[in-house]
């Protein structure tokens, strides 16, 4: 099973992270912050991905710190789960609906990272998550896990819709991406023969 745990250690932060991406989607999460949590259980669920999470922060400063250090240590698990990225299907994109929200979501798992983010929010806060947030910690993601990521809600009004579509868009573009393609279940696919930062 290609699994992966990543600890990270700041004067900000503490955080764990886990991941499986032969998983179920079973998902444990606590970030002390709640709708970050419940983005990432939506990211478990329909990714099927397993997910573990913990992160102590620095709350009594703001949300900053600890949704930027979750994502970076999320994605550094994904990335050494994913390995040499032998066998994967790569590419992985998703159109996710969420009542009146539309948002599009298309992955290169290619070890090159890159964030395309058009989505806009017109309300600074989701509980106690800064909307500002949400595309740092995608940005972040994308940095630490190799990802080439364009995320773009099509049209929406709703802003706790326009961004659980983005992690449910996300997580099943990401679930296609990481997939084992049984026809070239022992190749890198790519034509350079090698997946990674900088190729």
């Amino acid at each position: 099973m290609r699994r992966a745990t990543v600890e990270r250690r700041t004067k900000e932060t503490e955080v764990t992270a886990s991941v499986g991406l032969d998983g179920s989607g079973r998902c444990a999460v606590a970030t002390g912050i709640g709708f970050l949590d419940h983005m990432l259980e939506q990211l478990a669920r329909h990714s099927l991905i397993d997910l573990d999470v913990k992160t102590v922060g620095d709350l009594h400063i703001d949300t900053h710190h600890t949704t930027e250090d979750t994502a970076i240590t999320l994605g550094q698990a994904l990335d050494q789960a994913l390995g040499d990225r032998r066998g994967i299907r790569r590419f992985g994109e998703a159109l996710s609906a969420m009542d009146e929200t539309l948002t599009r979501v298309v992955i290169d798992v290619s070890g090159r990272p890159y964030l395309v983010w058009k989505v806009a929010f017109s309300q600074p806060k989701l509980g106690d998550l800064d909307t500002e947030l949400i595309g740092h910690w995608f940005h972040s993601l994308a940095l630490n896990a190799g990802l080439t990521l364009h995320v773009e809600t099509l049209y929406g009004e709703n802003n706790h819709h326009i961004c659980e579509s983005c992690f449910k868009g996300l997580a099943r573009a990401l679930r296609q991406a990481v997939e084992i393609d049984a026809r070239r279940a022992e190749a890198i696919p790519s034509t350079k023969g090698v997946l990674g930062a900088s190729l």
